[in-house]
C-alpha cells in the first residue's frame, strides 16, 4: 500500500476526535440527537482547523443507521463509503475549480432527486467564497427553496467574501485557530502511535509554526520525519520550520541590550547565513520580547519601557519587510536601531506641577483680595511636545551612512542614465508627480539616494509603499537591479554627505596613524588617499578632481 500522509491518516472520523473545536462539535451533535437538521450550514475559520473534516463527520452522522449520541459508528456501509468518498449521496465540490453558474445550476437540478442510499443528500462545497456572483445567485435560489432531505455544508476561510443574502440563509459555525498546546498534544499523540522518538521542544516548535492549523502541523511533521531517520529532534524542527533557536535569539538580544552593534550584526549575519528568513526572524524576535515581558525577568540594563520601544521597532520592520526585496538591509537597520540607547524619558513630575499651579492660584487669589497683584513665577514648565515633534528627523542617519558605505560611481551613473525612463514608466500617476524634478545623487545595487525639493515631499516619497514597489520593478527591468529609495531633501543630503565624508576621512587618518613608521607607512598613505578618492567619486561623481602636489 502506498504511503499515506499523516494529515490524511489521522484525520478526525468522529466529533470527539476533533481537536480545539469542542463548541462546534457539541452543537452539531446536539442538533443530530434532537433531529434539528437545517438545510444549510456555513463553516468558517482558518485553514487546517477541521472544517471539511467536520462536514464529512456530519454527513456520516445524519445518515448512519447506528448513530449514537450524535456520533457515527464508522463501521457500517454508509460510514465507510463516506469516509472513502464513494457514497453518491455525499458530494464534495471545490469552489475554486467549480465556481461557475453552470456548475451550481447542475447542483440545483440534481438536488431535486431523492437520495439513493442514504437518508440525506449532502453537498459539501469547500472554499465557497471563490464562487462568482452569478454562481452565488444560483445558489441563493436553491437555499431559498430547499428540497427535503437535502443538506448544504459550505466551508470558507474568508467569510467576509460571502454575500449577506447567503449568510442570512445558513447556520454559521466559527472554527477557531487551534492553540499551540492542543496542537502539541495531538502531534505528540501521533508520534507515540507511530512509535517515533521525539524531543518535546521540537514538538513545540512545529506547533508554534503551524499558526493555529492542525493540517499544517502534521504536514510539517511529515516533512521533518522524512528528513531525519533518528526521530524528531529540535535541530530538525528548527531546520524544517525555519524557526530561530532560543539560544540564537538570546545571544542577539544580549548584544543589543549591551548596545554592541558589531556583535549584534554578527549574530544576525549568522542567522542569515543559516538560510533563515528575515521576516520569520523578526516574528520570532517579537515573540521573544513578549515572553520577556510576561516572564518579568528583565536584566539590570533592561526595562519594560525599553522592551516596548523594541517591539515598536520590530513591528515597523515587519511592515518594511513586506514591501522590500532588501530584507537583509532592513534587518541590519532594525538591529542598529535596537542597539541605540533609549532616549531619556521626561523627568517632569506632573504631581509637583499641579501642586505648584494650585499654590500659584491660591497666591493670586490672596493678592487680588488684598489689592496687591503680582505676576506669579512659573516654577516648572510643561514639556513642549510640538517642538519635540518638529525636531524628530524623517530619516535614519545610520541607514544613510550604511548605504553610503556601499555606494559606487558605476551604480550612480547607471541609475542617472535611466532616470528619465524610470520616471516616464510611472505614466501620469502620483508616483511620477513625486519623482519629477528629483535627482539620483548616490547609489549602489541595493539603494539610491534621491533628493527632493521639500521635506514634505521627501517624507511622502519615503512612506509611499506603492511608489517603492513600482520603482523597484521599473529599475529591475531597465538597469537590471532593484535599489531601494532613500528620500532626502537637497539640504539634508548636503549635510549628511559632508558629515559622512569627514567621518571617513577621520577613520582613514586613524588607520594611517596606526601604521608602522617605515616604508609601509607611505604605502598606507597611498592606500588611504586612494580610498578617499574612490569614496569621493562614489559620492560626488566626475566633478572630483585629483590635484597632485
Amino acid at each position: 500500500m502506498s504511503y499515506q500522509a499523516l494529515y490524511r491518516k489521522y484525520r478526525s472520523q468522529r466529533f470527539d476526535e476533533m481537536v480545539g473545536q469542542e463548541v462546534v462539535a457539541r452543537t452539531l451533535k446536539n442538533a443530530i440527537v434532537s433531529h434539528q437538521i437545517s438545510h444549510a450550514y456555513l463553516f468558517s475559520g482558518p485553514r487546517g482547523t477541521g472544517k471539511t473534516s467536520a462536514a464529512k463527520i456530519f454527513a456520516k452522522a445524519i445518515n448512519c443507521p447506528n448513530q449514537v449520541d450524535g456520533e457515527p459508528c464508522n463501521t457500517c456501509d454508509i460510514c465507510q463509503a463516506v469516509t472513502a468518498g464513494a457514497l453518491e449521496d455525499v458530494i464534495e465540490l471545490d469552489a475554486a475549480s467549480n465556481n461557475g453558474v453552470d456548475e451550481i445550476r447542475e447542483i440545483r437540478d440534481k438536488s431535486t432527486y431523492a437520495p439513493s442510499r442514504a437518508r440525506y443528500k449532502v453537498y459539501i462545497i469547500d472554499e465557497v467564497h471563490m464562487l462568482t456572483t452569478g454562481a452565488f445567485n444560483a445558489l441563493l435560489k436553491t437555499l431559498e427553496e430547499p428540497t427535503e432531505n437535502v443538506v448544504f455544508v459550505l466551508a470558507t476561510t474568508e467569510i467576509q467574501k460571502i454575500p449577506a443574502t447567503i449568510l442570512s440563509r445558513v447556520q454559521r459555525f466559527a472554527f477557531r485557530a487551534i492553540t499551540v498546546q492542543d496542537i502539541s498534544q495531538h502531534v505528540s499523540d501521533v508520534l507515540a502511535k507511530e512509535a517515533v522518538p521525539f524531543e518535546p521542544a521540537a514538538v513545540e516548535v512545529i506547533a508554534a509554526a503551524a499558526d493555529g492549523g492542525m493540517r499544517d502541523a502534521l504536514s510539517t511533521l511529515d516533512q521533518a520525519l522524512s528528513f531525519s531517520d533518528q526521530g524528531l529532534t529540535l535541530d530538525v524542527a528548527l531546520l524544517v520550520t525555519g524557526a530561530i533557536s532560543k539560544q540564537a535569539l538570546a545571544a542577539y538580544v544580549q548584544a543589543v541590550a549591551e548596545q554592541d552593534v558589531e556583535a549584534a550584526l554578527t549574530q544576525l549575519e549568522q542567522v542569515f547565513a543559516a538560510g533563515k528568513n528575515m521576516s520569520r526572524f523578526t516574528e520570532d524576535l517579537m515573540a521573544y520580547f513578549r515572553d520577556m515581558l510576561l516572564a518579568d525577568s528583565l536584566s539590570a540594563q533592561l526595562t519594560k519601557a525599553q522592551l516596548f520601544v523594541w517591539i515598536d521597532i520590530a513591528m515597523e520592520t515587519m511592515q518594511t519587510l513586506k514591501n522590500t526585496t532588501q530584507e537583509k538591509i532592513a534587518a541590519d537597520v532594525m538591529t542598529m536601531r535596537l542597539a541605540e540607547p533609549l532616549p531619556a524619558l521626561s523627568t517632569v513630575d506632573y504631581g509637583q506641577v499641579i501642586a505648584d499651579l494650585q499654590g500659584q492660584v491660591a497666591e493670586l487669589t490672596q493678592q487680588l483680595q488684598s489689592g496687591q497683584f503680582q505676576a506669579p513665577v512659573t516654577h516648572q514648565a510643561l514639556p513642549d511636545k510640538k517642538a519635540a515633534a518638529k525636531t524628530a528627523p524623517y530619516y535614519s542617519k545610520d541607514f544613510v551612512f550604511k548605504a553610503l558605505s556601499e555606494a559606487t560611481n558605476e551604480a550612480r551613473q547607471a541609475i542617472q542614465g535611466a532616470w528619465e525612463e524610470v520616471i516616464n514608466s510611472f505614466g501620469s500617476g502620483f508616483g511620477k508627480s513625486l519623482l519629477q524634478n528629483t535627482t539620483a545623487v548616490a547609489a549602489s545595487k541595493s539603494f539610491v539616494v534621491v533628493t527632493f525639493d521639500s521635506e514634505l515631499i521627501a517624507k511622502k516619497a519615503g512612506q509611499n509603499e506603492d511608489l517603492r514597489v513600482q520603482f523597484g520593478n521599473f529599475m529591475s527591468n531597465i538597469v537590471g537591479f532593484a535599489p531601494e529609495i532613500i528620500a532626502l531633501t537637497a539640504g539634508d543630503w548636503s549635510t549628511l554627505r559632508t558629515e559622512y565624508a569627514q567621518l571617513r576621512q577621520q577613520q582613514t587618518s586613524e588607520e594611517v596613524s596606526a601604521a608602522p613608521e617605515t616604508s609601509t607607512a607611505s604605502a598606507a598613505d597611498t592606500r588611504a588617499d586612494n580610498q578617499v578618492v574612490d569614496q569621493a567619486h562614489a559620492l560626488f561623481g566626475d566633478i572630483v578632481a585629483v590635484i597632485e602636489d
